[in-house]
């Protein structure tokens, strides 16, 4: 048997160092000050639904409970082809991350009226489900617009330094 159809890697999955799945309101709807990288605590099923790449975490957030991190309302789907051994698609999920860290994130939270998002959601280079996570704190209407008129006109100036 030739070498190559043992390395051969399936089409259909993601791999190491792939981006699984990202937050593109987050940017837009929150004052991003500073990230996060946190492992996550995570059953055989849904890694296989993360490798398939279906996962969704708009709707999702952090919160610190008795100095542990907990990622909730996180949407990974069931794996199609599990069994009774299935995961619930939005339960809660430990975070793992330094004590300093979580403290860190904590007084932010509670100090400064910040909010924890998930920004995105990856494989890292050794194939361990990572997640990207912002202390935050939530725009106003006005602030959105206000941003969006500043990106547009750097935007517009880019375009005109360019075509000189």
């Amino acid at each position: 048997m030739p070498a190559s159809s043992k390395t051969k890697s399936r089409s259909n999955t993601l791999q190491a160092g792939a981006q699984i799945t990202e937050n593109r309101r987050a940017r837009r709807d929150y004052e991003i000050s500073d990230t996060f990288e946190a492992g996550i605590e995570l059953r055989g099923t849904e890694v296989k639904s993360l490798r398939a790449g279906r996962a969704n975490i708009a709707h999702a957030f952090a919160n610190i409970k008795d100095g542990e991190a907990f990622l909730m309302n996180a949407d990974i789907p069931e794996y199609e082809a599990g069994n009774q051994f299935n995961h619930n698609a939005t339960r809660t999920r430990k975070l793992l991350m330094h004590r300093r860290e979580i403290n860190r994130l904590q007084a932010g939270v509670q100090r400064e009226g910040m909010t924890l998002i998930p920004l995105k959601l990856y494989f890292n280079k050794r194939g361990m489900v990572k997640l990207l996570l912002a202390l935050a704190r939530g725009r106003q209407k006005a602030d959105k617009r206000q941003v969006e008129k500043k990106r547009d006109w750097q935007r517009e100036q880019s375009r005109l330094l360019r075509n000189k």
